[in-house]
């Protein structure tokens, strides 16, 4: 697997469980604009969506922890950025196949394809 293939699927695995909620088990409530959901696990997160932003927000039942994202659309690029589940924040940006930002444990990471 590439670095940006990585990069993509951790942040993936959010957004799939937030479109696909049979596949991560989860059960949502609400709507397009705001809806809460609840997985199998006990864990809860919530989706916001205005224009071209995305928020999300999460509880994992498992560790206690607590974790959010942001995600906005401008043009041909889109940026993320959140804290993680550690209490530490990240970013990210994504122009065409160019991938690059700081993680939680504050390294730099890049993709460019």
């Amino acid at each position: 697997m590439t670095k940006r293939n990585k990069i993509l699927s951790v942040l993936s695995a959010g957004l799939i469980a937030i479109a696909s909620p049979n596949i991560a088990s989860a059960a949502c409530y609400g709507s397009y604009g705001f809806s809460s959901c609840y997985d199998s696990s006990g864990n809860s997160y919530s989706v916001s969506r205005i224009g071209n932003s995305t928020y999300m927000s999460g509880f994992n039942m498992n560790t206690g922890s607590s974790w959010s994202q942001n995600s906005t659309t401008i043009g041909g690029s889109t940026y993320h950025s959140g804290i993680a589940g550690n209490g530490n924040s990240w970013s990210m940006t994504q122009t065409g196949n160019s991938i690059f930002g700081i993680d939680s444990s504050g390294n730099f990471f890049s993709s460019y394809d």
